[in-house]
């Protein structure tokens, strides 16, 4: 508990009275902050004690792998020149000009080295 005090003189001073938290008696100012003369509490008014919450643990995270590139295909890898390659069709929806048109997209993973690519 803080209490400041006006002085009466001429400019006045203010002091500050510091009570103790837990006795209740007048705390001494010290270099560190205040000290209870009757039960040696200290008190560093420039510390504020904060309140953290518990760390939640991470939860894990489950990656599941589907394997939609099951087609080998005779396909040469443009990186490393291997002969075969996973094979995908996939649609590819668009409008342009208000005209809806789909369109046909070939995907290839190599089986060797993982390099994609995409054919029209």
């Amino acid at each position: 508990m803080l209490n400041t005090l006006v002085s009466t003189s001429n400019p006045p001073r203010r002091y500050t009275l510091k009570f103790c938290d837990k006795c209740g008696s007048f705390m001494e100012q010290t270099a560190r902050g205040y000290k209870c003369q009757k039960c040696g509490f200290e008190v560093n008014p420039g510390v504020m004690p904060v309140a953290r919450e518990e760390e939640q643990k991470a939860e894990p995270v489950y990656v599941v792998k589907t394997e939609e590139e099951s087609v080998k295909v005779n396909q040469i890898c443009p990186q490393c020149g291997h002969s075969e390659a996973y094979h995908q069709v996939r649609v590819a929806l668009g409008e342009h000009a208000g005209v809806n048109s789909d369109r046909y997209v070939e995907r290839f993973k190599c089986a060797a080295c993982g390099h994609t690519w995409v054919t029209n």
